[in-house]
């Protein structure tokens, strides 16, 4: 059910409004609202256990919410899942894929599961695969790929389908430098085209030099959100992420003993 038309003016490409999720006593994701401004490159940081994944798996249909709603493209994720997951493209952080069929096949198999036109995929798949150097492997086991190689095709697949809205969690974990400055291409051309990505990451610098919007995250919720300029009010974003939501306490004294070569 879409709320409004996608292309009216002003309609966001995300917007989250109340977002909830316990497991058990905790909770991971704690009413969280959101807007992700169309054409841009927004990311979401924090450190580990702070909500990140679960926020992206609750936009990307991939986790029911126990309370609130995200707005993909204009389309309700949970009141319509089918429009939604037509309008976005996901690369999860874990690797779930059919790891037995090789490149060539993952991408048709993607493909026609969307009923997309056999020629059409073919020829998109191919595109894909020299843009992300993949072409010399294209026929080999993607259980066989290396990291970098299973993020690209995973990218591959995400992208196969031309999506208004890209998820991407931790896109450059584990990757080699050459692998990841292939990706950071491919991801600022798709920008640059006019597609939203949005980009979940603990790692600070890689938000810094591709973002141009960014939310920091921690204990499941929203600390700030906004350009990225703004947000770090002249400072690098890792000292500002410090100075918002503080840094552990200094246990220095309980490593006296390291470095004593007389133990």
């Amino acid at each position: 059910m879409s709320m409004t038309s996608p292309e009216a003016p002003g309609v966001p490409a995300v917007a989250v409004r109340g977002l909830t999720k316990r497991f058990g006593p905790k909770i991971a994701v704690g009413g969280v609202d959101l807007t992700i401004p169309r054409g841009s490159f927004y990311g979401i940081v924090g450190p580990n256990g702070a909500g990140k994944t679960t926020l992206m798996r609750m936009c990307t249909g991939l986790l029911r919410p126990d309370g609130g709603t995200a707005i993909i493209d204009g389309v309700d994720v949970w009141a319509d899942p089918v429009d939604a997951k037509r309008r976005m493209g996901i690369l999860p952080d874990e690797r779930r894929m059919f790891e037995r069929l090789t490149g060539r096949e993952l991408l048709l198999y993607n493909g026609l599961l969307r009923n997309m036109p056999e020629p059409v995929v073919r020829e998109r798949a191919e595109d894909l695969l020299h843009v992300l150097e993949l072409d010399a492997d294209g026929d080999n086991l993607v259980v066989d790929y290396s990291s970098g190689m299973h993020k690209k095709i995973a990218l591959a697949a995400a992208l196969l389908h031309d999506p208004r809205v890209l998820f991407l969690d931790e896109p450059l974990e584990s990757v080699d430098p050459v692998s990841a400055r292939t990706i950071r291409h491919v991801l600022s051309r798709l920008v640059d085209r006019g597609a939203t990505i949005v980009l979940s990451s603990h790692v600070m610098v890689t938000v810094e030099a591709l973002c141009d919007h960014v939310a920091i995250m921690a204990a499941g919720r929203i600390v700030t959100a906004g350009r990225i300029a703004d947000v770090r009010q002249g400072k690098a974003l890792e000292d500002r992420f410090v100075e918002l939501v503080g840094a552990p306490a200094d246990d220095e004294g309980r490593l006296g003993w390291l470095g004593d070569s007389s133990a």
